[in-house]
Order: C-alpha cells, then structure tokens, then sequence
C-alpha cells in the first residue's frame, strides 16, 4: 500500500479541522476557504487586465465560446 506524505501546511490544516464539532462550523469553514479562492482569482484577473493581457474583446470571446462536450448517442 503507498503512503501519502503530508507536507507542514497541509498537517496544519488537519489539525484545525480536528478541533471543528458542528457542521455549522465545518460549512463556515468551506465558505471562508471559498472566499479566499474567490478573492485571489479576482487579484489574478485584476492583474491581466491592468498589463493589457486581458480585455474586453477576450471576454466577449470566452462568453461566446461553447465548451461543452459533444455527447454520442446510441443509435
């Protein structure tokens, strides 16, 4: 059987989890961590656009583009 080693940062985030009791505080958590996410995202975004790699031509682009996956039917 493999092993997983655990880096510090993520043995850290275990032990924090370790002191949660309710789903309440497990949800609060998940929305705390999704905000991070979110926040950092937008800085990227924000970035892109301030150096001129992202504009508004690229985003009319990208809401035009169809990124679904062609299903196969069965015949």
């Amino acid at each position: 059987m493999e092993r997983t080693v655990l880096n510090d940062a993520q043995l850290g985030i275990l032990r924090l989890l370790g002191r949660l009791k309710t789903l309440e505080q497990v949800n609060e958590l998940r929305q705390i961590i999704s905000n991070y996410y979110a926040q950092k995202a937008t800085e990227e975004m924000d970035k892109l656009w301030e150096s001129g790699q992202w504009d508004e031509e690229k985003n009319e682009k990208v809401l035009k583009e169809h990124l679904r996956t062609p299903y196969k039917y069965a015949q």
